[in-house]
């Protein structure tokens, strides 16, 4: 099952943000992947529409890091307020503990314009977490390569401004000293425009 959500101005309609996700059911007891029953899916059936946010795409692999990541940011802990209903840790604590590894340099020269997220297992409120991240080597290849194609004229600035960096990022747990995945997940970042609040 998906659910999608666009972002836009009210008064003009230009889209901000676009985001879109795959909901799977689980069996409560066995913490297991369950087949939706026939009369949830009934239920709901007419709320659905066709209609997608994000064109479909090839899933895109995300790999597995390790202690040899470049840049790790550990002893998070989750307080109180990040807390859902189940005592899970919310998907929006996720995604802030994985930019705490991201490098300053590119948190102030940068601005985040795609995000991935691949879940793995739940995070109770005792996990102690550890944010790993490691820049992907193809974002400075396509920078190269966008120079190299940049207009005779077009001047270095304008050329950096359709700049972008790409990070994988992991969340994880150790637990008897093994690692349990919580999130990976994958970061784009472009080139801030200082002159315009939002790049569409």
């Amino acid at each position: 099952m998906r659910r999608d959500w666009e972002i836009r101005s009210h008064t003009t309609g230009i889209v901000f943000a676009r985001a879109t996700s795959t909901w799977v059911m689980m069996n409560q007891k066995t913490r297991r992947l369950s087949k939706m029953p026939d009369e949830v899916r009934a239920e709901i059936s007419p709320w659905f529409i066709n209609k997608q946010a994000i064109k479909e795409e090839s899933v895109e692999k995300i790999d597995k890091l390790d202690d040899n990541a470049k840049y790790i940011n550990s002893g998070l802990q989750p307080k109180r307020s990040d807390l859902d209903m189940n005592h899970h840790v919310n998907n929006v604590k996720y995604v802030g503990w994985m930019l705490e590894a991201i490098p300053e340099e590119c948190l102030e020269n940068y601005q985040l314009s795609n995000i991935i997220l691949e879940y793995r297992r739940e995070c109770g409120s005792s996990d102690v977490v550890e944010s790993l991240c490691e820049p992907e080597q193809v974002g400075i290849i396509e920078d190269v390569n966008y120079m190299s194609r940049c207009p005779i004229g077009a001047g270095f600035l304008n050329c950096l401004v359709n700049q972008c960096i790409r990070f994988t990022h992991v969340l994880q747990v150790k637990e008897d000293s093994k690692c349990q995945e919580i999130v990976r997940g994958k970061t784009t970042w472009k080139k801030r425009n200082n002159h315009y609040p939002y790049c569409g």
